[in-house]
């Protein structure tokens, strides 16, 4: 192993010694993708060494194995470098996660360790056990849900054909895990009904001024519907004729992809938090926001890609849209969106996580008047938002070091503003002695400082006090 050549990075840790931090840190690798903490190198990688007796090894794995729970026991090599000890401690991706380091669990984030909110250490032991979060059972009962809209849902499936229901309604809503011991799951609730969460709508003028808004409480299968209505009400909608007698509907941002955006956020959405999905219209672009980050390992960068495996919060309520039809094939949507908007060239998206929220940004490129784009025919207009603020700072950095370069200090004129920092009564006379130049010499530094904006006398000459005017004094 090259360890010379090592950085530190989301599977890899330097340690100079043994400690807790090591464990902490074998514990925050066996919650996230495994990895390896090198044991006599410093922080920038300078191979140390350490001490080993007899012994040490097997203390060390020992302090892991009867501090953690699961109990962990890396694999351990030692190696010899420049005639230097070096102590490699290995763990793999634990499979029954998450595991604590003496009742805290922590988690690896680019090379450093996190500790886990409660929310994540539930997530981590539903991809562990492979539980649903919406299989739990709620307090409601079959008779308490909206039968005509359970009928509505078997009879949609039925004529989808990926499944054949029955005639018995609890022989169905049981086979579909909607109802489990007499009593409804979350996922019946969510479906059928009344779950008590929310998707709230505006259509705003400016980020400050909204023009009509809906809140919506309804079962998911209606809330859909209801929400598209609404987003249709407040998206420009123009008409083609290509010669035949009929018209041709030109929607500002192609309905499908609007669809599988909504049903992205209320399937993938953390129902743990009782937050709304929002959405934001404005005059050029829709903003979808909803409660809970990417789920499991998936990630931002893996959704860009065509080869991604999906990761699914709430498998019974992502399962009832399958069979609906309206998802057409799991870890596909990002796909079919990408290659929707590529064919159509006016409409990009753009999407992030902030704080505890995924978030969707579908974007009408014509109205940015970028130009042209040799790869996708428009500039992404986040991207083009981003280079202006780049431009912007660039810009802010050069005057500030031209500013800095213009009325660079000397030793004694900081020290002369320090000192005042500390004594705002100083007298020249005090500052000569302090700073230790001439009264004729603090006088000369002073009216400097006063001719370029960094110091002024308040009051008169016997009562009056200094003022710092530079807030940025290092």
């Amino acid at each position: 192993m090259d360890f010379k050549n090592l950085k530190e990075s989301r599977k890899v840790e330097f340690k100079s010694s043994f400690g807790k931090e090591v464990i902490i840190t074998l514990v925050a690798f066996a919650n996230t993708r495994g990895g390896k903490v090198i044991l006599g190198l410093d922080d920038k990688g300078t191979v140390k060494g350490i001490e080993l007796g007899s012994e040490t090894e097997q203390k060390h794995l020992n302090d892991i194995k009867t501090s953690t729970y699961p109990q962990l026991l890396p694999h351990s090599a030692i190696y010899e470098v420049d005639g230097k000890t070096i102590l490699v401690l290995e763990i793999n991706e634990y499979p029954v996660k998450p595991v604590a380091y003496k009742n805290r669990y922590y988690k690896r984030v680019k090379n450093s360790n996190h500790m886990l909110s409660l929310e994540e250490i539930v997530d981590l032991r539903q991809q562990s056990l492979d539980i649903s979060f919406d299989a739990h059972a709620v307090d409601e009962r079959l008779s308490d849900l909206d039968t005509s809209l359970m009928e509505k849902f078997i009879e949609k499936v039925n004529s989808k054909g990926r499944i054949s229901l029955l005639d018995d309604m609890v022989t169905n809503m049981t086979k579909l895990k909607f109802i489990k011991s007499g009593k409804s799951t979350l996922a019946g609730t969510l479906l059928f009904g009344n779950h008590g969460y929310s998707i709230h709508i505006g259509r705003f003028k400016a980020e400050d001024t909204i023009i009509d808004d809906l809140l919506i409480k309804a079962p998911l299968l209606t809330a859909l519907e209801e929400a598209m209505i609404f987003i249709k009400k407040h998206i420009n909608l123009s008409y083609e004729f290509d010669g035949s007698l009929e018209r041709k509907e030109v929607w500002q941002y192609p309905l499908d992809v609007i669809r599988e955006f909504l049903l992205n956020a209320v399937v993938h959405r953390d129902y743990k938090h009782t937050t709304d999905i929002v959405i934001k219209i404005f005059d050029n672009r829709i903003i979808f926001s909803n409660p809970g980050t990417l789920f499991g390992k998936l990630t931002l960068k893996d959704l860009e890609k065509d080869d991604y495996t999906s990761s699914i919060r709430n498998k019974i309520v992502a399962e009832a849209f399958f069979l609906t039809g309206d998802i057409e094939k799991y870890g596909t949507g990002f796909i079919r969106i990408r290659k929707k908007l590529n064919e159509l060239k006016t409409v990009t998206y753009k999407i992030s996580e902030i704080g505890d929220f995924f978030r969707v940004e579908l974007l009408d490129a014509r109205s940015y008047d970028l130009g042209k784009d040799p790869v996708n025919g428009f500039i992404d207009p986040v991207k083009e938002f981003s280079d202006v603020r780049k431009d912007v700072r660039n810009i802010a950095n050069d005057v500030r070091k031209d500013v800095e370069k213009k009325f660079s200090l000397s030793k004694n004129q900081i020290l002369i503003l320090k000192s005042i920092q500390k004594d705002r009564n100083l007298t020249q006379e005090n500052l000569s002695e302090i700073v230790g130049i001439t009264l004729r010499n603090i006088q000369n530094n002073m009216k400097k400082l006063k001719e370029i904006g960094a110091l002024k006398r308040v009051g008169s000459t016997k009562s009056g006090y200094w003022k710092i005017l530079w807030d940025n004094l290092k």
